[in-house]
């Protein structure tokens, strides 16, 4: 049990850490010490020691990267937060309430740097857990995020006890304390004569994926001093393109699996029935719908809605606690898109009933709003390059769109009605533009900004959408050529658009959600060669 420390002790510090890459021998103490102190389970490992390979024969160095929780000065991880579960310390520690998290995940997409697990399952070692994993069993953290701490409790004991982390053992976070080649530094930022400060102001210092702007709190020194009577040149590191390819490579970032195809489902169905919500509102405020139809599409856009958030319903690892996604309003787009949800559902329902112009305005406005949460929510994940491409919010908005005027297409089909030809030719001709001149900028824009297997991904299934749009083009064509088929033709386009429109919604959720990998800008240089 943690000790209370006065909070005015906590605002005076800033905790973090300065890493020598030269010291660290990749003997993984550190990663042994964590897990034993922290009691994770198989599989889960807070600190982790890298070991990555660079350079061709002859020229080829080793390099040994000590990672984990960055503890950002602007993390990303916190305002997405639905719950508040993620905070940021006064001073400085990012931590978790695991009895407030709802195991959404989030976070774990959100964090650039690979940090943050989910475990759904309480499984042992060897099958049945024996009595020493009982005993250390922490069952709160089973289905929530979970993470490096900086051994938050041994710091606030410490403090408590007038004991000085990164000096005494006992106050020192587990990997910094058992650190045979003192590689791990561990201290307070705000104090100029603490180790940290006087390491990272003596010599160059970075940090890992600047680029991504969350300014981490663990710094590392990578600079060596003067090899066979050399002086050292300070060299910009980076990684080959070809060693971006190979998934093995420990700086590649994996595949996330935390938002698999049941939270794509969200995007596709919510998008589809928000899309069908917005344009039967201006269809029946324009008389080109009857009434009747209006209010049978209005339900089905509801139902539509219900299926997506019952699927993201069953991706949380804390399912009776899923109400507290509504506390964080203040940042989180989550929490955003369930308010929406909150005002949508009493309106549309009102307005299946009355289809008054008012009713249908909110009705509109309140369906536009959710298709902008659900293209922030996934825009605001900066673990994921694929999602950070400014064009996503728009692929979202015009994708849900055209997938809702397809299904208005089948659906009055199926009834015997149909839209007048010149608004179907129209309409169908605007939105297949759109999307897919979205799609073409998405991939331009994307090239240089994604990781190279996300960007394998993306190109392998262009010729796939780029097929479908072709089709669907040629349905408008022969339909204008041949009125009498078009209304036919047109319930088939439907097909093909909400086709369209679920595919690549799965291709850039589930297959090209890489995370960003490592990035460092220096790397340490051993022995004489040259290492290019």
């Amino acid at each position: 049990m943690s000790i209370k420390v006065n909070q005015d002790v906590i605002e005076k510090k800033r905790w973090g850490m300065v890493i020598d890459l030269n010291r660290c021998v990749g003997c993984q103490t550190c990663t042994i010490a964590c897990k034993q102190t922290n009691d994770t389970p198989p599989g889960v490992q807070w600190r982790k020691v890298i070991d990555i390979e660079t350079g061709a024969f002859p020229d080829v160095q080793r390099l040994f990267m000590v990672t984990g929780c960055q503890h950002c000065d602007e993390p990303p991880c916190v305002p997405v937060c639905p719950t508040g579960a993620t905070t940021k310390r006064e001073d400085g520690i990012v931590a978790i309430d695991y009895d407030q998290c709802i195991g959404c995940a989030y976070c774990a997409v959100s964090c650039p740097y690979e940090a943050r697990t989910l475990i759904h399952e309480d499984v042992g070692y060897y099958g049945e857990k024996t009595k020493q994993e009982n005993a250390t069993a922490h069952p709160e953290r089973i289905g929530v995020a979970q993470k490096c701490t900086f051994c938050q409790p041994k710091i606030d004991d410490g403090l408590a006890r007038g004991l000085k982390p990164g000096i005494d053992f006992e106050a020192t976070p587990a990997c910094a304390a058992s650190c045979i080649a003192q590689a791990i530094n561990f201290g307070d930022f705000n104090d100029l004569e603490s180790n940290v400060s006087v390491l990272s102001r003596d010599q160059p210092t970075m940090r890992l994926n600047e680029n991504v702007g969350t300014e981490p709190q663990i710094k590392y020194l990578y600079t060596t001093p003067s090899i066979l009577g050399r002086d050292l040149v300070e060299k910009p590191f980076s990684q080959a393109k070809e060693a971006l390819h190979d998934k093995v490579n420990p700086v590649v970032g994996s595949l996330q699996n935390f938002w698999d195809w049941r939270a794509a489902m969200n995007w596709m169905f919510g998008g589809m029935g928000s899309g069908l919500l917005v344009l039967t509102s201006i269809f029946t405020a324009t008389n080109m719908i009857p009434l009747g139809s209006s209010r049978d599409l209005i339900l089905c856009s509801l139902a539509s809605i219900s299926i997506g958030l019952f699927f993201v319903f069953l991706k949380i690892g804390r399912k009776i606690r899923f109400w507290r996604a509504i506390l964080r309003p203040q940042s989180s787009w989550m929490t955003r898109e369930l308010y929406v949800v909150a005002l949508l559902f009493p309106v549309s329902i009102y307005t299946a009933v009355d289809s008054n112009l008012l009713n249908l305005f909110l009705t509109a406005f309140f369906a536009s709003c959710f298709l902008l949460c659900q293209s922030m929510i996934l825009y605001k994940a900066r673990g994921i390059p694929a999602w950070r491409v400014p064009d996503i919010p728009w692929m979202i908005f015009f994708g849900g769109l055209m997938e809702g005027f397809g299904l208005i297409q089948i659906f009055l089909a199926f009834q015997g009605l149909y839209l007048d030809i010149s608004l179907l030719i129209l309409s169908s001709s605007i939105l297949v533009g759109i999307n897919f001149g979205l799609w073409y900028r998405y991939l331009v824009r994307s090239e240089d900004r994604l990781p190279p297997l996300a960007s394998s991904v993306l190109k392998s299934s262009s010729p796939l959408l780029s097929s479908i749009a072709i089709i669907m083009v040629g349905e408008m064509v022969y339909g204008l050529l041949v009125p009498k088929d078009a209304h036919l033709l047109f319930a088939l386009f439907g097909i093909f658009a909400i086709t369209y429109g679920f595919l690549w919604k799965f291709i850039v959720i589930v297959k090209a959600s890489y995370f960003n990998g490592l990035t460092y800008n220096y790397s340490p240089r051993r022995g004489s060669g040259d290492c290019a």
